[in-house]
């Protein structure tokens, strides 16, 4: 079977490689999924290069997310009952970028029929994220201010759409200019620019207060850390709740403990691995259904820029990180 793998960390295009390799098999408890496609998502990136919160064991084949079938179980009931099935695969150790992957039966849920292969692929990075912190941890209200850093993003546009849809307001911040339109017309309430190379957090506290009042937020998320995280803390209000899920400026947070203090405020981190860990079976079939119909609603779909092969992996990674890209870019690789 082909794979892509990586003996030794570093900037994707160069130590990224498709190979031949045996086709594994499942133990008690596992499942073999025949993989369809699979997104290329900033924490695989961060992952071949050795930064993400999960270390790789070379030589080692990335990719978290992705849909398939299920070929085979090596026994269990869970694995009995999905073969046969279209599933999306939440693979926390990596290895969906193959075209079979071995992983836990309670790592792969059945996914909609209704949905194309596309977005049942970028089914849960992007959409659980976004619905599980705002809606299972934060439990942001209808008319509820939501502040979230780096917005024009995929996530953030998400985000932006989801509150439209939910009818909580969304404070976007973004580092230019060029992401303000399309968030506007996805539905964010409001955007501030903010460049922490070239503005005071003073300024970004001050336009936050222009627009949602001197009392601060009750809710904010953030993937950067460093100066925009640590900004973002002080615009937190009176019990203010802020969750941190991705170091994208790989810089800490820094900031007095009497902002927390003072306001009752709390900074919390959340992974997405462990809270779907965490929870039953029947809570995530909940949750496929509820995110299913928010993303045939459009609230929740991912928009593709474009699709390569295995072979074509070098091509891939360069794509997914270039500022003009239009959505994910995914790696097609069964049919």
């Amino acid at each position: 079977m082909k794979c892509v793998q990586f003996e030794s960390t570093g900037e994707p295009p160069q130590v990224l490689t498709c190979i031949e390799r045996d086709r594994p098999s499942p133990e008690h408890g596992e499942v073999l999924v025949r993989m369809l496609t699979s997104p290329v998502n900033p924490s695989d990136l961060m992952f071949v290069r050795g930064v993400y919160g999960v270390k790789p064991q070379l030589p080692q084949s990335p990719g978290f997310e992705g849909v398939g079938v299920v070929e085979a179980s090596g026994g269990g009931l869970r694995g009995k009952l999905f073969r046969g099935k279209r599933v999306a695969v939440l693979n926390r150790a990596g290895g969906n970028w193959s075209e079979y992957a071995v992983v836990p039966a309670a790592q792969v849920i059945p996914v909609s029929n209704q949905l194309s292969v596309e977005q049942a692929a970028t089914f849960f990075v992007n959409p659980a994220t976004a619905w599980i912190m705002t809606q299972e941890v934060l439990k942001v209200s209808r008319g509820e201010w939501l502040l979230q850093t780096a917005s024009g993003s995929s996530l953030g546009t998400m985000v932006a759409r989801l509150g439209h849809s939910l009818g909580f307001k969304t404070l976007n911040i973004v580092r230019d200019e060029a992401s303000v339109a399309g968030l506007k017309a996805a539905g964010a309430t409001e955007v501030v620019v903010f460049d922490p190379a070239k503005d005071s957090a003073d300024r970004l506290l001050s336009a936050i207060h222009a627009i949602v009042g001197g009392h601060g937020v009750r809710y904010a998320i953030d993937p950067v850390g460093g100066a925009t995280g640590s900004a973002v803390i002080r615009a937190l209000g009176h019990k203010g709740r802020m969750l941190i899920f991705g170091t994208l400026s790989e810089q800490p947070l820094q900031y007095s403990p009497r902002t927390l203090m003072t306001r009752q405020a709390s900074v919390e981190g959340f992974w997405l691995g462990n809270f779907m860990n965490d929870r039953n079976l029947l809570f995530k079939l909940k949750l496929v259904q509820r995110i299913t119909r928010l993303i045939l609603d459009g609230a929740l779909s991912t928009t593709i820029d474009d699709t390569f092969s295995l072979n074509q992996i070098g091509q891939a990674v360069t794509r997914a990180e270039e500022n003009a890209r239009n959505g994910k870019v995914l790696l097609r690789i069964g049919d």
